[in-house]
């Protein structure tokens, strides 16, 4: 894998005998840990099927990893105090705009047409795109996720970020079972149409009309983490993909780094 650009000063925090650290990957070994902990919750746990591309592409059992791996930054949220075995309970992936470019494109790009976002972007601002993100089921508490976003508010600020996206999930492959939170995401949170992706081949998000279901029910019907991003002002791409190998209905995310920073980081520091 690439060597990180930099490195994330460890921020402590306890939690009984836990004490949680962020940083980026730094080696082979770093990567391998995050590979087996991304096995754990999206195969193991949610059910996703690894499917082989070809015969040079067959993946290891018990890692999940891919050929954007090498390319890209990977932030560990580490119990210092475990099992050396699982000392890594959170991740995120991290793949800048230049980086992307190099690398084919953006992951994303298989899903959603970005080309919106990438041609409004700030001139002299890159393009984050957050991948790939999980937690062990024990470690999904506020201490884990502050550590997360405090590593993600640091890197914004070492590499001149100007947005950030992504892709966020709902469980399963059935759009019709999250109709109502896929209906409120199009009523209320598009992205402005001059930015906005638009997914390549699934459904539309829009799948009930307003008035006919109850807004209040839809919003607690969103995935946690789809939650925590519409927190800090996130808005969506148009229509949902629906990824048969993750066993997952996905929707693009974007959200403004001020908001990040101001809400967020520093919010999360204090508390980290």
């Amino acid at each position: 894998m690439a060597e990180p650009q930099t490195s994330l000063q460890s921020a402590p925090n306890t939690r009984g005998t836990r004490r949680l650290t962020v940083r980026l990957a730094r080696d082979a070994q770093d990567l391998a840990a995050v590979q087996r902990l991304r096995w754990q919750v999206f195969f193991a746990e949610m059910g996703a099927a690894q499917i082989l591309c070809s015969e040079h592409d067959a993946p290891t059992p018990g890692l999940d990893s891919d050929a954007y791996d090498a390319v890209c930054d990977h932030l560990l949220v580490i119990d210092e105090g475990a099992p050396e075995d699982i000392q890594v309970v959170g991740t995120y992936r991290l793949l800048r705009e230049s980086v992307a470019r190099g690398a084919g494109g953006f992951y994303s790009a298989g899903e959603f047409d970005l080309s919106p976002l990438i041609a409004s972007a700030q001139p002299g601002r890159e393009l984050l795109e957050l991948g790939r993100s999980c937690v062990l089921p024990a470690y999904r508490t506020s201490a884990t996720i502050q550590l997360l976003w405090r590593g993600i508010a640091d890197y914004i600020g070492q590499h001149s970020i100007g947005a950030l996206f992504g892709c966020a999930s709902f469980p399963g492959i059935d759009p019709d079972a999250h109709a109502e939170a896929l209906s409120c995401l199009a009523h209320h949170h598009l992205a402005p149409v001059e930015c906005r992706p638009v997914v390549k081949d699934g459904v539309a998000l829009e799948r009930l009309p307003r008035g006919s279901y109850d807004e209040r029910r839809a919003l607690f019907l969103l995935p946690p983490l789809v939650k925590g991003y519409m927190r800090v002002g996130a808005q969506f791409g148009d229509g949902a993909y629906i990824d048969h190998a993750f066993n997952t209905v996905d929707v693009c995310v974007l959200m403004p780094v001020e908001a990040i920073a101001g809400r967020y980081a520093s919010r999360f520091s204090v508390a980290a």
